[in-house]
């Protein structure tokens, strides 16, 4: 019977320290959230019918991956004439410097748009560098900072790195920051940090950014590319 209890006491560690690792679970104490338990069968399309508040969902959770069983997946108990801004991670308005940035924030797993008056205008998704590489020992965290955009490419952009020997992984709508450091479209956002450093991002939200918001450095040299600044990870909000 102890044996039984000590395994019973294990299994239930282990699922609560796999259900920590998903961004959507940490909403579940909140009384704006339901959560729900995927069933046999279930897709993000038959739960949930309404493209709107299916993409609501989504970015609440941080992954268009599909679903499987067993999942655990926060949803608003009340979406009813609401849009992706009603759920925005971001403050709606910030003190401007009469200058358009991009704020990406690791803990909330999030980007944001901010116009030149300081204006919230589009958010969604990031999954960023992961602590350690999966395919070596070395750190795959983000590079942190204020930076400028300074390249850019259409939705044949490709890695240079990865996979390590030869290449080729698909980056969409990428968008560089720092040396080989980019913002890029994503089919793989499990709602966790789980990059090589690069922060990716939903695709649809990465060809917005890189065909409505941002602009790369000129020839001139007298614009330095729209501003993005990434914040750290903080040791409280882990993930």
């Amino acid at each position: 019977m102890k044996k039984l209890l000590i395994t019973i006491a294990g299994t239930m560690l282990s699922l609560n320290a796999t259900a920590a690792l998903y961004y959507g679970t940490s909403l579940c104490s909140y009384p704006q959230y339901q959560c729900i338990k995927v069933a046999r069968g279930d897709t993000w399309e038959n739960l949930f019918t309404d493209e709107t508040e299916r993409d609501i969902v989504q970015r609440l959770n941080r992954t268009y991956n599909p679903l499987w069983l067993g999942k655990v997946i926060a949803v608003p108990v009340n979406m009813k004439y609401k849009t992706r801004l009603d759920f925005a991670p971001f403050p709606l308005k910030i003190r401007q410097d009469g200058e358009q940035r991009v704020v990406v924030d690791q803990n909330k797993l999030a980007w944001g748009a901010y116009d030149v008056k300081g204006n919230l205008i589009n958010w969604g998704p990031i999954s960023s560098g992961r602590d350690k590489c999966s395919d070596s020992n070395k750190s795959c965290r983000t590079m942190t900072g204020v930076f400028h955009f300074f390249s850019k490419e259409n939705e044949k952009c490709r890695s240079n790195v990865f996979p390590i020997g030869r290449g080729g992984a698909k980056m969409p709508y990428c968008m560089y920051f720092h040396k080989g450091f980019a913002m890029h479209g994503s089919a793989d956002m499990p709602g966790y940090r789980a990059s090589h450093g690069c922060v990716r991002m939903f695709t649809q939200d990465a060809l917005w950014l890189n065909h409505e918001f941002v602009t790369t450095a000129n020839a001139e040299g007298n614009f330095m590319g729209t501003k993005v600044v990434v914040r750290p990870v903080s040791a409280t909000g882990e993930k």
